[in-house]
């Protein structure tokens, strides 16, 4: 038991449990959006932005949440305007804004050789670099990310599944995708200490995918993501101190385990279905 306990007895620990469990359960409930809008590209590319903020304001030496927040805001609503406002895909839309932003990250990077392991955790994730304040900022967007979906269920729920008939019923469908976009863009910057850069894309989708696997109800997929997201969370980074593995990966490779073990139950649940349906 006591080495069960023993990662807890350190506090960077104690606060890196806490913000994956959050940042697990607020990707779960972002990425049912994400999954069902088909939007699973956007968390990749919008992580790529956010980097780009991150190094601007290291150079800059001005708050990392100040001026990733904004670079990642202003990249969400650009990519927002030029598809709505253009003939430009989504896609092309994502590709060209976020990986100009990761190519700004990336240029500087090379310009000013002051970039040490803080920066390794920003592309792959480390529990060692959660403080306390990092901490509460995550407390504090789960909770506005979690009020805002609460207060916009009904048009995020309609334009979800049909944005067409949304708008004809009246719901303003392009200040909700603007308000998702930007709810998005917070997500992936309060769990980049925790996932990394380039692992926010998968645990922004497979919690989601894997729970739509297990069912076909949306409020019962929702709390699965959920669940399942902060589980994985705790769980990987858990594993991650034992095996001295970046967070993130960890993080991403539990969530991998357990759809495979949903696709596992979903083919024996046919082949139980198969074999009735023959007798």
């Amino acid at each position: 038991m006591d080495i069960l306990l023993l990662p807890f007895q350190y506090e960077f620990f104690r606060h890196g449990a806490m913000a994956a469990v959050l940042v697990g359960g607020l990707c779960g409930l972002i990425g049912v959006y994400i999954v069902l809008r088909g939007m699973s590209y956007i968390g990749h590319g919008l992580a790529h932005a956010v980097f780009g903020g991150a190094v601007v304001a290291f150079v800059m030496e001005i708050n990392f949440y100040v001026g990733a927040g904004l670079w990642g805001f202003l990249a969400a609503l650009l990519i927002n305007q030029t598809t709505r406002r253009t003939r430009i895909n989504a896609d092309a839309a994502i590709g060209v804004v976020t990986t100009a932003s990761f190519a700004i990250g990336v240029a500087l990077i090379s310009r000013y050789r002051r970039f040490t392991q803080s920066f390794d955790a920003a592309l792959f994730g480390n529990i060692l670099g959660v403080s306390r304040q990092d901490v509460w900022v995550i407390v504090a967007v789960t909770a506005a990310v979690t009020l805002l979906v609460l207060l916009l269920y009904k048009q995020l729920l309609f334009t979800t599944f049909d944005a067409e008939v949304a708008q004809v019923y009246g719901v303003p469908v392009g200040w909700v995708d603007s308000w998702f976009a930007l709810l998005l863009a917070a997500t992936i910057i309060a769990s980049i200490q925790i996932l990394g850069v380039t692992m926010i894309a998968a645990a922004l989708v497979i919690p989601a995918i894997t729970a739509r696997l297990l069912t076909d109800s949306f409020h019962r997929m929702m709390f699965i993501s959920v669940t399942l997201g902060a589980f994985t969370g705790l769980l990987g980074i858990y594993i991650s101190f034992y095996v001295d593995v970046s967070s993130g990966a960890t993080i991403v490779l539990v969530q991998a385990a357990c759809f495979i073990l949903a696709l596992l139950l979903l083919a024996r649940r046919r082949a139980v279905r198969l074999s009735q349906t023959h007798l």
